[in-house]
């Protein structure tokens, strides 16, 4: 059962955490490059939500970098009930960001054509960081799961 793909301290633990820490990043400059974007709560809600995931598996890919370096094995009881609370809280934030910023940005194109009168709003580049966003979410429910899965086995 330790055996796992994507488990602390393995080059999968480490693949996850660079995915979740890229999509997170480009989420960020997305939304950052849009001009206007802080007027709108969900998108400065995906900001804050894609900040913290990013700080969370950057320091965890160094970590998963530290013991793959030095080969050392993470697998604890301590430190994977932080991982599991860490994962699990990461994305569940990330989830619900992407959903925010993805239903304000189909309520400005689809329900209130905002995007069609407006061509001043940058609609492009919020549905390109809601789909980060969404990639981001995708590897956390991944390591997530996969730390939940490695708990139990504990």
């Amino acid at each position: 059962m330790t055996e796992v793909a994507g488990r602390p301290g393995t080059s999968g633990g480490l693949a996850l955490r660079a995915g979740q820490f890229v999509f997170a990043a480009a989420s960020i400059c997305a939304m950052a490059s849009a001009p206007g974007f802080t007027n709108y709560t969900a998108f400065c809600y995906l900001v804050a939500s894609m900040g913290l995931q990013a700080l969370w598996s950057l320091g965890l890919g160094c970590l998963d970098y530290y013991a793959l370096t030095l080969r050392r094995d993470l697998q604890q009881a301590l430190l994977m009930s932080l991982f599991v609370v860490g994962d699990c809280v990461t994305a569940i934030l990330s989830f619900a960001a992407a959903c925010s910023a993805a239903g304000v940005v189909v309520l400005f194109e689809r329900d209130a054509y905002l995007c069609r009168r407006d061509p001043q709003l940058p609609c492009g580049r919020f549905e390109v960081a809601a789909a980060f966003a969404f990639l981001c979410w995708t590897f956390s429910a991944a390591s997530a799961l996969v730390m939940s899965w490695l708990l139990a086995s504990l």
